[in-house]
């Protein structure tokens, strides 16, 4: 999506937030009255969003290099550097209830996963300050890491349903009912997902988890179709490539928790805006029956 496509959303939303954000600031003594910074919100997060379409892998190399010397046309009153990370934490919230905005709709097929997201070596841990006492071990099929977890549920047309970060030492299953919330049908997870009160509180909420089973595990008589889709499980893990790769979701530069925070939700935006996401290919009529079987 083209620039001044993501900034016109973005400045439709702010449109209607900005006002009651700001009423609700005052109202509650967080927030002064004051003058305006020199750049709305909308600019704000539009720049911050368009850095990950932009293949750039370091912000500031984006924001000086790229931002102030070939964008002045589309952002006549930019700010130094230091003066736009200043503002950066105040578009949090905002971009928070965006992005719940930008969520997509179930059509009963859904994957669950997590991803890890490491916010310095390992070998660095110790002397690690940014992230301390949020931050912490974790471990995934590829070792140990020092960080978060990306909790994601999506369709089988690559929309983001559901998101949560955690700290990097909690239960891949732990967040799984408070995310499926406004989900129905089927979920499809890997063994991680196997435990039996999970399964039963998600039937609670018409939810079915459907996950492998584990060699010590007694078979169990699985639809054909189910197991065909547990192995599409690829669909998700495309998508946090895709999500650390060229969304740039996850580095270890971060000085800021804040600023942590902004940069996992602009990902998931710009993600949300790609025309083209990793899709199943399942006609509406083959999603009907595969939901229900």
């Amino acid at each position: 999506m083209s620039l001044l496509e993501i900034f016109c959303a973005v400045d439709d939303f702010c449109l209607s937030f900005e006002p009651k954000w700001r009423s609700y600031l005052l109202s509650n003594g967080q927030k002064r009255r004051g003058p305006k910074r020199q750049m709305c919100l909308s600019e704000i997060m539009t720049i911050l969003i368009y850095f990950h379409q932009s293949g750039y892998r370091c912000f500031k190399t984006y924001y000086t290099e790229y931002v102030q010397k070939q964008l002045r046309n589309e952002f006549p009153i930019l700010v130094s550097y230091n003066r736009f990370v200043e503002y950066t934490p105040s578009a949090l919230v905002p971009l928070c209830a965006y992005m719940k905005s930008r969520l997509g709709t179930t059509t009963g097929i859904n994957f669950v996963d997590s991803t890890p997201l490491p916010v310095c070596h390992n070998k660095r841990i110790s002397r690690h300050k940014v992230f301390d006492g949020l931050a912490k071990r974790g471990k995934t099929s590829m070792g140990w890491f020092f960080g978060f977890k990306l909790h994601l549920i999506v369709s089988d047309v690559g929309e983001i349903l559901a998101f949560q970060v955690t700290p990097g030492n909690i239960d891949d299953r732990k967040p799984v009912p408070k995310m499926a919330e406004l989900i129905w049908g089927k979920l499809f997870g890997d063994k991680g997902y196997i435990a039996r009160w999970l399964t039963e509180e998600l039937l609670e909420d018409d939810v079915r988890l459907i996950t492998p089973i584990k060699k010590n595990m007694n078979p169990a008589l699985v639809p054909f179709m189910d197991r065909i889709l547990t192995r599409k499980r690829s669909i998700i893990e495309t998508i946090n490539d895709q999500l650390k790769n060229i969304s740039q979701v996850s580095h270890t530069r971060h000085r800021s928790p804040f600023n942590f925070m902004v940069n996992v939700l602009c990902g998931l935006i710009a993600y949300s805006f790609q025309p083209y996401k990793p899709s199943l290919n399942i006609r509406p009529q083959e999603q009907e029956l595969l939901s229900l079987a």
